[in-house]
């Protein structure tokens, strides 16, 4: 999967955006902080996994974007426990690599479904 920006700036975006630390966000991606780092240094580049990753993290990203318009209510809710989640916070489910599963309770909020 090809990657739009850099791995440097999209770490950098989703740490600003989603508000997860250099630690959270290095857990989302199945990589250790030091490979972010190494990332942001162009020293190393994201393996397939960690490339599918962090797309689907820009991609979450960008739906978390065009769902709330105000960017610090997106952050709350990423850190409110989630009845869709089995009361995980998305953040939570991020941690454990469920990007997925976090896609898809923005999905049933998008639709009505107050989670």
């Amino acid at each position: 999967m090809k990657l739009e920006i850099t791995p440097a700036r999209a770490v950098e975006r989703l740490e600003g955006d989603l508000g997860l630390t250099r630690g959270e966000l290095a857990a989302a991606l199945g990589a250790t902080p030091r490979t972010l780092e190494r990332w942001r240094a162009g020293a190393t580049h994201p393996q397939r996994d960690a490339r599918r990753r962090l797309a689907a993290l820009l991609n979450l990203d960008e739906h978390l974007r065009d769902t709330f318009t105000d960017s610090e209510a997106a952050r709350e809710w990423l850190r409110a426990p989630n009845p869709y989640l089995g009361g995980l916070t998305p953040a939570d489910a991020l941690r454990a690599g469920r990007a997925d599963r976090v896609e898809a309770a923005l999905e049933a909020l998008d639709s009505g479904v107050f989670v």
